[in-house]
């Protein structure tokens, strides 16, 4: 009795430190929130939704680089597609060119010692963003930074949903092929991007720049009109939910975690009230445990309000995008769950330029044709072990 006595007291004791620790440490991470983004800008953009196409490209715009080669990733791993990359950056260090690789400290948990030294040696600066630290340890380890972006010569940019690995590259049987979307960006906003990169790389690495000019270099306009928008600690929820609130016609989601707030959820179904068209798109195989339960209740209430939801079928849908009325196309890092709307550092742009969001609303077409309508009927035939996970999904859903 004793014995479980005290076994009870420690587990409550671990649960009110979880709690303490996350509030207490969500608390200070509000106060220091900075709203960033960037005035309407004009640059010109490709969209690469297919990995290999964009890291072809990548790979090659990388091996032309000639002053520095700025990146960000949340994820880079250890198979051969990544020790490509490692290679590709240490031969461009030699070279004489900087390299600077920012990854995010448990996204990128398999960048390892002998890769880290390996990198450094031949003389690429590489730090982790976002170390798990004391006093709160648990919300330290919840905050990631989830942006992935890339600035090469301080004339190209890149920005989207793809990280390295090899599933990125459709070298995953499970999640094959891999289906995402990924700007290429060149024009007046791309030293935006690498303003947003140096700003990163000051809090998380030990060196300090002193001149930023040397790196944020004036680029002639493009064409189509935008807005770079960098996000953390719920500012996203305060732009999604002004996109919905404003939409007349229709609004289409893309996303592979399709987890809202409370207040987005309302703010969906309002606009059902009011006349608007929801269209959604999640994917119909899932790469995490409980995601997809965590979405079903939602999903029920959207659809039953008239929404339509699409499960794409042609692979693994890990796309994140917004199409509002035809006006306004946001893409960029950032997942509509709870996860990128509270804890996730983020970084999405918005474009407002009809020919780019017409151009863009092709790729989202392509998208629902090579997907199969979910509906009620399939959310609610008698299931008793997805009950049990979507019970499970829901309590921990802001962690998933």
């Amino acid at each position: 009795m004793k014995v479980t006595s005290i076994i009870i007291a420690f587990i409550l004791l671990i649960i009110v430190w979880l709690y303490l620790d996350f509030h207490l440490g969500r608390r200070k991470h509000l106060r220091i929130v900075r709203n960033q983004a960037t005035p309407i800008l004009y640059g010109n953009f490709d969209i690469f939704p297919h990995g290999k196409e964009l890291f072809a490209d990548y790979f090659n715009e990388i091996k032309h680089a000639r002053l520095h080669i700025h990146i960000l990733f949340y994820i880079v791993k250890n198979d051969h597609f990544s020790q490509e990359f490692y290679s590709l950056l240490k031969t461009k260090a030699k070279e004489g060119v900087e390299v600077r690789l920012l990854v995010d400290r448990l996204g990128s948990h398999k960048v390892n010692k002998k890769i880290a030294n390996e990198l450094r040696t031949a003389g690429v600066q590489l730090a982790f963003s976002n170390r798990i630290k004391l006093p709160y340890l648990f919300y330290s380890m919840q905050v990631r930074n989830h942006r992935k972006i890339s600035i090469i010569d301080g004339k190209i940019g890149y920005l989207g949903g793809f990280n390295i690995g090899k599933e990125y590259i459709d070298q995953d049987p499970k999640l094959s092929p891999w289906r995402d979307y990924h700007l290429k960006i060149t024009g007046e906003s791309v030293p935006f991007l690498q303003a947003e990169f140096l700003i990163d790389w000051k809090e998380y690495a030990s060196e300090a720049i002193m001149d930023d000019s040397t790196y944020i270099l004036k680029q002639p306009k493009g064409h189509a009109s935008h807005q770079f928008v960098p996000t953390e600690a719920g500012l996203l929820e305060k732009k999604y939910l002004e996109l919905i609130q404003h939409a007349d016609q229709t609004i289409m989601i893309g996303t592979p975690y399709f987890i809202p707030s409370r207040q987005l959820l309302k703010g969906l179904l309002d606009a059902l009230k009011r006349g608007v068209s929801i269209t959604i798109v999640v994917p119909y195989t899932t790469d995490h445990m409980l995601v997809q339960e965590a979405s079903y209740r939602y999903l029920r209430s959207l659809l039953q309000a008239g929404a339509q939801v699409y499960q794409y079928k042609k692979g693994f849908y890990h796309a994140k995008s917004i199409v509002i009325d035809d006006k306004i196309c946001d893409i960029g890092t950032a997942n509509f769950d709870q996860r990128s709307l509270f804890l996730n550092k983020e970084i999405n742009c918005y474009f407002h330029d009809p020919v780019f969001v017409e151009r863009f609303k092709d790729v989202l077409q392509k998208d629902i044709l090579d997907s199969r309508p979910l509906t009620l009927t399939d959310l609610n035939k008698p299931n008793l072990f997805r009950s049990f996970k979507e019970v499970i999904a829901g309590a921990v859903s802001l962690f998933l």
